[in-house]
């Protein structure tokens, strides 16, 4: 059996995301900040598809958490076939409004956890000559967002790094792909405070079900890109023939919050 490590792995998309690699008979190991929570999902997961599933409390926020995660697993002897990181986070508000700590979080979770990560376990993958990793963007990645800047930034990161890394390791075995789902219907909103945006009022979000098992089959197929929604195609899609100007307004209508 494979192992698949799945970190924001307690709800929304990573959630989801366990289960199905579960019922397709990979161990796992979930990391999320909640603890109990993820420890009860384990034992489901244990008992419905008879795989191991290995448990890790841990914000990756830390500075210091890829590298220990990375550390226990090796001397657990657990080898990670496939990466997927799915943990992150938003805020709503003006930059300015917004707290540094909470500006700076959105770019150690998004973005230098997620390249630490990457980093730390495609060494051995590239060692065993195979792996998959999987790095979950955003739509908010084709173009800026006002109101949430730091994000949409962080996620554009994703983006081009997952890109360009899929690029470079063509031919070693190991494959990258990078999921941008649209907006979904996951605690994410209620983090970053944005439950009342135009964007979750009136655009549709989509099932995490759905989601997830869109980036899980691009995953196997090894695809680089996978813009998960119809709609969600289109829209990132059209970004690329707007002037920037008129794109970046769009954004924050999106956005603004509605009575």
């Amino acid at each position: 059996m494979s192992t698949a490590l799945i970190t924001g792995a307690s709800g929304g998309i990573g959630y989801e995301l366990a289960k199905l690699f579960s019922a397709d008979k990979h161990n796992l190991v979930l990391v999320a900040r909640s603890g109990p929570k993820l420890i009860e999902f384990a034992d489901q997961l244990e008992r419905e598809f008879g795989v191991s599933v290995r448990t890790v409390q841990l914000d990756l926020a830390l500075t210091e958490a890829p590298e220990a995660l990375f550390d226990d697993l090796r001397t657990s002897g657990i080898n990670v076939d496939i990466l997927v990181n799915n943990a992150a986070f938003g805020k709503f508000g003006n930059f300015a409004d917004v707290s540094l700590e909470e500006s700076l979080g959105q770019v150690q979770l998004n973005i230098t956890a997620l390249t630490h990560l990457t980093k730390l376990f495609l060494t051995p993958m590239l060692a065993r000559g195979s792996g998959k990793i999987m790095n979950v963007a955003s739509t908010a990645a084709f173009q800026p967002g006002p109101l949430m800047s730091v994000y949409y930034a962080t996620k554009a990161y994703v983006l081009s790094f997952s890109e360009g890394l899929e690029n470079e390791l063509r031919g070693t075995g190991v494959t990258v792909t990078c999921l941008c789902p649209g907006p979904t219907l996951t605690s994410f909103q209620q983090r970053a405070g944005m439950e009342r945006s135009r964007l979750f009022q009136q655009f549709g979000p989509m099932d995490p079900k759905t989601v997830a098992l869109d980036g899980y089959r691009a995953l196997m197929k090894g695809e680089s890109l996978k813009i998960s929604g119809a709609k969600n195609w289109i829209v990132a899609q059209s970004v690329r023939f707007a002037p920037r100007n008129v794109v970046t307004a769009i954004s924050r209508w999106v956005t603004e919050k509605v009575e």
